[in-house]
């Protein structure tokens, strides 16, 4: 196996081409690269609209973006811009372009490989050292397997958002919500958020609700939100202005989302809704991390500051796109979700002692 070995000032690039919530479980590898790498410039390549979840992220020199849907030029660019410009570049996904990118940039090349296949085979000659895909394993856990390559430490912390500031549009107690997942069969129930709200409010909560800025999402939330007490802020935060709201949230409630898993990450007292998604693979990644992953199934589970709610049907977690297999299905296994259910894991979180509420966010 060849051996990776920078120089001091060395530059790293981190190539992470998903979507948001995704690039946010890569910060714990970017973090290992700091530790390990302590004098290294590190860059990340990410999709235009996803370098906000990295904003003041210190481990980071600069973020570069590319269109999620690059032209050729786009592409062509991105390369002549890349070419053999780092020291080490680390790809986070076994995909064509990823792979490819990171082969162009660095002088060294590490990343994810898949099991079989010729274009498998393809890559682990373009990398100079690489992994097997490991779809069993939590993502975060995935990547950190990126560091026993390069002989660094692994740091399993998540990197939120910083650089907002004190500056809040209320006090606290206040909680949370975040009814509004991209996709429809990720979705709880309008009647389900409605009574939820309701109920929070009742314990002396003031509400907030978040949300992207898409016309389609406002629209649904108009909905939901039609006639409560409750503060939007769909479409006026950014992330670090985001985390920060929810850094002092006495809860926050959400579905299976890229704010879900920031939630969790901040430190708040996090209520998950899963459905279809496996949360083995993909469950929010609490402070500390997990020294036990997240079971298939099961009607409540809790690791450190999160609280994960389910439905478990004999079907969950099928790792589909909702009963019809496609983005804008119901999923029976949220359609059925219960909001008592849901109200069991926001009693047994709000009960959580302040001074452990504090010592957890102290170390995020």
């Amino acid at each position: 196996m060849t051996s990776v070995q920078l120089r001091d000032s060395a530059r790293v690039l981190v190539v992470a081409l998903r979507r948001l919530g995704d690039v946010l479980l890569t910060t714990p590898l970017i973090r290992s690269l700091r530790r390990g790498f302590p004098q290294a410039q590190i860059d990340a390549l990410v999709f235009s609209g996803t370098e906000g979840i990295l904003a003041g992220n210190p481990d980071l020199s600069a973020i570069l973006t590319l269109p999620a849907r690059p032209s050729p030029f786009d592409g062509l660019a991105m390369v002549r811009r890349l070419w053999r410009h780092y020291d080490l570049a680390v790809s986070t996904q076994s995909g064509d372009r990823p792979t490819f990118l990171a082969w162009a940039a660095g002088r060294q090349c590490v990343g994810p490989v898949g099991a079989g296949g010729p274009g498998s085979a393809i890559k682990r000659r373009l990398l100079d050292r690489s992994i097997v895909d490991r779809s069993d394993l939590h993502r975060v856990t995935e990547l950190l397997r990126l560091t026993d390559l390069l002989e660094i430490p692994a740091i399993p912390e998540v990197v939120c958002p910083t650089g907002y500031g004190d500056i809040m549009p209320g006090q606290p107690p206040y909680a949370v919500i975040h009814a509004g997942p991209m996709f429809k069969y990720k979705r709880w129930t309008r009647e389900g958020w409605r009574e939820l709200a309701r109920l929070l409010a009742g314990r002396g909560l003031e509400l907030f609700a978040t949300g992207g800025a898409q016309p389609a999402e406002r629209s649904y939330l108009d909905a939901v939100w039609s006639g409560i007490d409750i503060r939007r802020l769909d479409g006026r935060l950014a992330w670090n202005a985001l985390t920060a709201l929810l850094n002092r949230a006495r809860i926050y409630v959400g579905p299976d989302t890229s704010v879900t898993h920031l939630a969790a990450a901040s430190g708040c007292p996090t209520i998950a809704l899963y459905g279809p998604t496996d949360p083995r693979r993909w469950g929010p990644w609490p402070v500390g991390g997990l020294t036990e992953n997240w079971v298939a199934a099961g009607r409540r589970q809790r690791r450190a500051n999160v609280w994960l709610v389910q439905n478990p049907l004999p079907c969950l977690p099928c790792q589909l796109e909702g009963c019809r297999r496609h983005i804008a299905s119901h999923s029976r296994c949220l359609d059925e979700l219960s909001v008592s259910q849901v109200l069991e894991a926001v009693d047994e979180a709000m009960a959580w002692q302040p001074e452990t509420l504090n010592r957890v966010r102290s170390v995020s």
